[in-house]
């Protein structure tokens, strides 16, 4: 009876014991899934190791409540965001038992679409920080310590941040700041500009590296829709538009939008483009074999006319290469008089109908007068058309510009064929001032250019494309090269007399939503159709913003669809050819063409909403909204 009273003793024993474990598991699993996933003091908000999880619907009631808070807009593939999440995590712990608490969030950009435009993110991961009501770019490290120290330097109640580097630029102080220094660059913005939003940070951080710059190169930024009068004397019609100042003389702004592209791109345009040359072989040594050269020939370093071809050398400097030198023997090796600049062409591309090299003398010539001389001489008779020389043809295409296709091959062995075929273009191109002429290599060019003037699939191994005023024409392939048929192709080409390449998608079958769908096809029917007001999108399919914009354009058009002589369209801008009055430049880009000027539509800059669509439609349109064309004429 004892030993059964023991075992029984011994069984409760263990039957208590194993309850206590069990308990301590229970409560020690309870608290690791409180470290992993537990509420923030507001019930709809996930909180994981330390971070909010915050949506398009709770972000606003969120992040309200505080004074400071760092948000990362992240995507779940991204590489970077991976790497980051651990940092960011540790850097949540430290900073909600510090001096002053900051919580730290983050958003799934690729599901929550509206917060992701409203802040302008175009990467991942990108993070904002906001003090008060204002949100900045965080541009510090991305490791704990770094992200800790970055974001307490902000919280502290005492912080104030270093006075703005970009200049604010009125009417007042205009003159003062482009002549400031040799070299200066002004944005012109709109408040309510996103593109100027997202440009404001990386805009300052430039200023504060090109300030350090010897010389340095200040930036500067004016309010166009306060200074009106500034904005309409450099003509200023969409925001932000940048333009660069050298010695006080304006200039387009071609380079990158970030920190570093207009860092890089200023930097290339300090300086002299045209550096001196001081001995023989310096100047010989210059000239290219592949594209122009240009070379002042000058006696002294104070000729005035010096001073003048330096200007327009600093303005062309990304286009072609310029030096100058001050040597006689270099004047008497090219026979040309001090006070000359020279554009050499490669010499693989002389012909009997034109000089080995173009001079001008500059004696009683303008800056104008030396920048339109080598304007038209830097191209040959005919050149090759190359991904280095494009933008130089390209700007024919408001002429005429014919380009020869066939195998391009300098190597020696293939270099006199390839001569041969262009000698037979330049006999024509002699004759025809009036059109610009090149060659090109069809395999570089047979799924692009070739395929636009619709050349893809000829069997023949000459073939002739031509561009005139941004329409594109295809001579039909000869079995055998005929120069009567040529010119007979190009009489009809400035004559009007051809038809067109359209490069269009298929036209829609049916087309009945809210949305038109036009294509290259169509989009004089519908676009250019003088009975009906159009806002058309161009778009491209992988363009995010795009993707964003859909279902504001596509609610847009329900809104409006009793609107009969109003049409809301779109077009695959990647897929489609457009008309050179659209230009587009950037995805998505929107234009408005009044039924009363099809000519000259307008580049929509506006708000980006149903609302602000819609209000912008009712200011402009000239059919719709009850308005009458008649009247309005």
């Amino acid at each position: 009876m004892e030993v059964s009273k023991k075992y029984h003793f011994i069984f409760l024993a263990i039957l208590i014991l194993t309850a206590a474990v069990s308990f301590a598991e229970d409560t020690e699993e309870s608290n690791d899934e409180d470290n992993d996933t537990r509420s923030s003091d507001d019930e709809d908000v996930r909180e994981e190791e330390g971070v909010l999880y915050l949506t398009d619907d709770n972000f606003d009631k969120v992040t309200k409540k505080y004074e400071t808070f760092l948000v990362e807009f992240y995507a779940p593939w991204c590489g970077h965001c991976k790497s980051l999440a651990p940092e960011y995590s540790k850097a949540a712990f430290r900073l909600k038992d510090a001096e002053v608490p900051v919580p730290l969030g983050k958003v799934d950009a690729t599901q929550n679409t509206d917060l992701a435009t409203r802040f302008g993110v175009s990467g991942y991961p990108t993070l904002k920080f906001k003090k008060f009501d204002t949100w900045i770019e965080y541009d510090g490290p991305r490791e704990a310590d770094g992200i800790v120290d970055w974001v307490s330097e902000k919280a502290d109640p005492n912080y104030k941040p270093a006075p703005e580097t970009v200049v604010t630029v009125t009417k007042d102080n205009f003159e003062e700041f482009i002549n400031s220094a040799e070299l200066v660059l002004l944005e012109f913005y709109a408040p309510w500009c996103g593109h100027c939003k997202r440009l404001a940070p990386e805009y300052e951080k430039a200023a504060q590296r090109l300030i350090l710059h010897e010389p340095p190169i200040p930036l500067g930024k004016v309010d166009a829709t306060v200074e009106t009068e500034l904005a309409k004397q450099f003509d200023v019609s969409g925001y932000p538009t940048l333009k660069m100042f050298r010695n006080g003389k304006p200039s387009d702004y071609t380079g990158g939008r970030d920190a570093f592209g207009i860092v890089d791109h200023m930097h290339k345009y300090s300086g002299e483009a045209a550096k001196l040359l001081p001995t023989l072989n310096d100047v010989k040594n210059m000239i290219s074999k592949e594209s122009a050269t240009i070379i002042g020939f000058f006696d002294n370093l104070e000729d005035e006319k010096l001073r003048a071809y330096m200007n327009v050398a600093n303005d062309r400097r990304e286009d072609l290469t310029f030096g100058y030198t001050l040597l006689p023997e270099a004047r008497d090796l090219y026979k040309v008089n001090p006070g000359s600049v020279v554009v050499f062409n490669p010499e693989k591309f002389w012909t009997k109908y034109e000089q080995k090299y173009s001079v001008l003398k500059v004696a009683d010539k303008s800056e104008d007068d030396i920048a339109a001389f080598i304007k038209e001489k830097e191209l040959p008779l005919v050149g090759e058309y190359s991904q280095a020389t494009s933008k130089f043809y390209d700007a024919y295409q408001k002429d005429i510009l014919c380009v020869a296709f066939f195998t391009v091959d300098w190597t020696f062995d293939h270099r006199e064929a390839t001569q041969l075929w262009r000698k037979k273009v330049a006999n024509i191109a002699k004759d025809y001032k009036d059109i610009k002429f090149a060659i090109a290599n069809e395999e570089d060019y047979i799924g692009t250019m070739m395929k636009e003037v619709g050349l893809d699939d000829s069997p023949e191994e000459f073939n002739i494309g031509c561009v005139r005023h941004s329409k594109k024409y295809r001579m039909e392939p000869m079995d055998e090269y005929e120069e009567d048929d040529v010119r007979e192709f190009l009489n009809k080409l400035k004559k009007g007399k051809l038809t067109p390449q359209i490069k269009s998608q298929s036209i829609p079958k049916k087309n009945s939503g809210p949305v038109k769908v036009v294509v290259g096809k169509t989009f004089e029917k519908i676009v250019l159709d003088k009975k009906k007001d159009v806002l058309i999108e161009f778009y491209a399919p992988w363009c995010g913003h795009c993707k964003s914009l859909e279902p504001i354009y596509k609610e847009l058009g329900k809104s409006l669809k009793k609107e009969k002589n109003l049409v809301i369209a779109k077009l695959d801008a990647t897929a489609n050819d457009v008309p050179e009055s659209f230009k587009v430049e950037g995805f998505p880009t929107i234009y408005f063409a009044p039924a009363n000027n099809k000519e000259n539509p307008l580049k929509f800059e506006g708000d980006r909403t149903v609302e602000g669509f819609t209000k912008y439609l009712q200011e402009k349109a000239a059919v719709s909204f009850g308005k009458n064309l008649k009247e309005e004429l």
